[in-house]
C-alpha cells in the first residue's frame, strides 16, 4: 500500500487523509514516486506549507487531486500541504507536492516529499553520510552557554569570537559551536561583502524572497583577529580538527584573499596541526592561489551547476563566471589541495540528464575528490523561476541514480555531506 497524503490543518494539527496516496514532486512535475521512502530519520520535523494545498493520488481513478477543502467534525477547513526537514547526513530525493494559491516565498528550508505509514511518517531522502559527529544531540547542549564564557574570557574583544558567540546562541548553527566545543569544524566568519547576488542567500534578503535567516558579519576582522581564533581551536580541538573560512553570516572570503593569507601564514608559524579549508565560489583564482601559498590546504566550492548559464541564473555573479570557478578549481589541484564541491541540489533541476553529464564532465577533469550532497534551501518556486528555461536539460534521473554516476564516472569520489579531515582524506 502506497503512503498515504499527509496535510495541516489551520490550527497546525498533521493528519493523514483517509483516501488520498501521496505523490512527490520533480521539478515542475508531480508523480508518483519511483523508489520507496525511508522512515522520517531522528531530528526530522515535520512543517506546514502555508499557502500551499497538498496533491495527492486517488487509488481508485488514479487522478492526482489538488486537496482544497477538507471536512473536519462540521466545519469545512482549507488544507495547508506537509513537507519534512530533514537532519544532517541526509539528503532529499524529491520535493513535497503542492500548489501555491497565496502568500510570499517560504522561509529557507529543504523542503522534502513527506507522506504517512504506519508507525510515522516516511520521507523521500537517502542517508548519504553515516558519520556521527554532526548529531544534533551533539550541540545546543545546556553547558554551551558557559563554554561561551569561557572562550570569550580567554580571546576577550575577538571580533571572531564575538560573531560566533552570536551564531552559536541565536542562530545554532553547529560549526559556530564547535569552536566553543572544542571539536571537530570551526567556522572563522572573515567577510563581509559578497561577489555574488545568490538567490538562496540566508544572510542578505533578495528582492521577492523572503527574510533572510541570519544577519551578514558587519565589519570583517584583521589577519591577527583570524589567526587568534583559529590557532586556538586547531591547538585545542579534538575530533576531526579543522578550521573554516567562508561561513552562512559571511559574504564571498576571497575579496578579503589577502588578509586571509597573512592569517593562514599566521596560524601555521604558530601550529601545523589540523586542516584550514575554504568554503567560497571559488571567483577570484588569484586570491585563491595566494592562500594556497600560505597554507590552505581544502578547497569547498560552492556550484548549483556546471552549465554557465544555469550557473548565472543561481548566484548572479559580479565581474566573474563559471569559467573563473573552473580556473579556480584547476589551481587548487595542482597546489595539492583537498577538493570538494558542495553542490546545491534540487529534483528536477540537478538531475537532469544534461546537467548530471556535464557535471561528470567536470569532476573528472578537474578529479574532484568529495561531491558534499547538499539540498538546496529555497522554496522551489523561486529556483524554478529562474532555472525552468536554462541549463543543460533533459529527463530527470533522479537524485540518488545521480549520485551513483558520478561514483561509476569517478571512482576514486566520495560522496557525502560533511568536510573530511586530513586523517579522512
Amino acid at each position: 500500500m502506497a503512503p498515504r497524503l499527509l496535510f495541516a490543518t489551520p490550527d497546525g494539527k498533521v493528519l493523514e487523509h483517509p483516501r488520498l496516496e501521496a505523490v512527490v514532486r520533480s521539478g515542475d512535475d508531480v508523480l508518483a514516486a519511483s523508489e520507496q521512502p525511508i522512515a522520517l530519520p531522528p531530528h526530522g520535523k515535520l512543517v506546514h506549507l502555508p499557502g500551499r494545498l497538498p496533491v495527492g493520488l486517488d487509488p481508485e481513478s488514479g487522478r492526482v487531486e489538488v486537496l482544497d477543502e477538507v471536512k473536519l467534525g462540521r466545519k469545512r477547513v482549507r488544507p495547508d500541504a506537509v513537507a519534512a526537514v530533514l537532519p544532517p547526513g541526509y539528503t532529499r530525493t524529491f520535493l513535497p507536492a503542492e500548489i501555491r494559491v497565496e502568500g510570499p516565498a517560504l522561509p529557507q528550508w529543504a523542503y522534502t516529499a513527506v507522506g504517512w505509514e504506519e508507525p510515522g511518517p516516511v520521507v523521500w531522502a537517502l542517508r548519504t553520510d553515516r558519520r556521527t559527529h554532526w548529531d544534533p544531540d551533539r550541540f545546543t547542549t545546556p553547558e554551551l552557554p558557559r563554554l561561551v564564557e569561557e572562550r570569550l574570557a580567554e580571546l576577550p574583544g575577538n571580533p571572531v569570537v564575538e560573531q560566533l558567540r552570536r551564531c552559536a546562541l541565536e542562530y545554532r548553527c553547529f560549526t559556530a559551536q564547535n569552536l566553543f566545543y572544542r571539536r571537530d569544524e570551526a567556522g572563522l566568519p572573515s567577510s563581509s561583502t559578497c561577489n555574488a547576488r545568490c538567490l538562496g542567500c540566508i544572510s542578505e534578503r533578495r528582492s521577492g524572497g523572503p527574510e533572510s535567516s541570519m544577519q551578514r558579519l558587519e565589519a570583517p576582522p584583521s589577519a591577527e583577529a583570524l589567526a587568534q581564533a583559529g590557532t586556538r581551536h586547531l591547538e585545542a580541538a579534538r575530533g576531526r580538527v579543522m578550521v573554516s573560512f567562508g561561513q552562512g553570516c559571511e559574504g564571498e572570503p576571497l575579496t578579503r584573499a589577502p588578509v586571509l593569507a597573512d592569517a593562514i601564514a599566521r596560524i601555521r608559524a604558530r601550529t601545523a596541526r589540523g586542516s584550514i579549508n575554504i568554503n567560497t565560489n571559488a571567483s577570484l583564482t588569484e586570491g585563491l592561489e595566494r592562500m594556497l601559498a600560505a597554507g590552505l590546504d581544502a578547497v569547498r566550492v560552492s556550484l548549483n551547476s556546471a552549465d554557465p548559464k544555469l550557473y548565472a541564473a543561481y548566484y548572479s555573479p559580479v565581474g566573474y563566471g563559471l569559467g573563473e570557478v573552473r580556473r579556480s578549481l584547476a589551481a587548487a589541484r595542482a597546489a595539492g589541495a583537498y577538493v570538494a564541491l558542495n553542490l546545491l541540489i534540487l529534483p528536477g533541476v540537478t538531475d537532469r540528464l544534461g546537467e548530471v553529464e556535464k557535471l561528470v564532465e567536470l569532476i573528472v577533469e578537474h578529479r574532484v575528490q568529495q561531491v558534499q550532497a547538499r539540498s538546496l534551501c529555497i522554496d522551489a518556486e523561486q529556483y524554478l523561476a529562474v532555472a525552468r528555461e536554462v541549463g543543460a536539460g533533459g529527463e530527470p534521473v533522479g537524485v540518488r541514480n545521480m549520485l551513483q554516476l558520478f561514483q561509476r564516472e569517478a571512482p576514486w569520489l566520495v560522496v557525502g555531506n560533511f568536510a573530511r579531515a586530513k586523517g579522512e582524506r
